[in-house]
């Protein structure tokens, strides 16, 4: 497929069928997001992969308890084979820039140095990657935010501390549902977006 056109057959999926994602498929959705940009090649993420019934349903325990699934809008979404969930990890960017070639920027004092946490823009862009290459291959994914659940599926999973998840993201195949409340909203055209020389 061309780049462009995964581009725009990119959405948001919210319901799956339960079938297993092909452990190759699966690693060449990861192995892409690994390609992603990362500030001095800090490469400094982290993935937590959930597969399966077992794993997934934990997950779900976690962040969506049985007695607030009667009114969750999107039930598809919790036949889901795969969740990953993206880590980033502040201190390897400390680190990465207290070597010699980086110390002259002083970043790898204190994370309060980087005006932008690249560490989140880092794992983003993995993020990304990620949810392209799963188009790609012709499956459906959904990021999505843990809020305030986030401390608690770090615990259930033994994550360790130190790293920051950037939210979650569902792969598997697409199963039919009805359309998101957000598409209401218009894309914003290209000249309301783009200041050319000045705004």
């Amino acid at each position: 497929m061309e780049l462009h056109e995964v581009i725009r057959r990119r959405r948001m999926v919210r319901a799956f069928d339960p079938r297993p994602v092909p452990a190759a498929v699966l690693d060449r959705i990861l192995l892409a997001g690994l390609r992603a940009p990362s500030a001095g090649n800090t490469q400094g993420w982290e993935l937590l992969l959930l597969e399966g019934p077992e794993q997934t349903g934990r997950y779900w325990d976690v962040c969506l308890p049985p007695q607030r699934r009667e009114a969750f809008p999107w039930p598809g979404l919790l036949h889901v084979p795969v969740l990953v969930i993206p880590l980033a990890d502040p201190a390897a960017y400390l680190r990465r820039y207290a070597e010699p070639d980086k110390a002259r920027s002083r970043l790898g004092e204190s994370a309060d140095r980087w005006p932008v946490p690249y560490w989140l823009v880092d794992t983003s862009f993995l993020a990304m990657s990620i949810l392209l290459a799963a188009v790609d291959e012709g499956l459906g994914a959904l990021f999505f935010g843990l809020f305030e659940r986030e401390g608690a599926v770090m615990r259930e999973f033994g994550v360790p501390a130190g790293l920051h998840p950037i939210g979650t993201i569902a792969i598997g195949f697409p199963a039919p549902h009805g359309p998101s409340r957000s598409l209401q909203r218009r894309r914003r055209p290209l000249d309301e977006v783009v200041h050319r020389g000045r705004w």
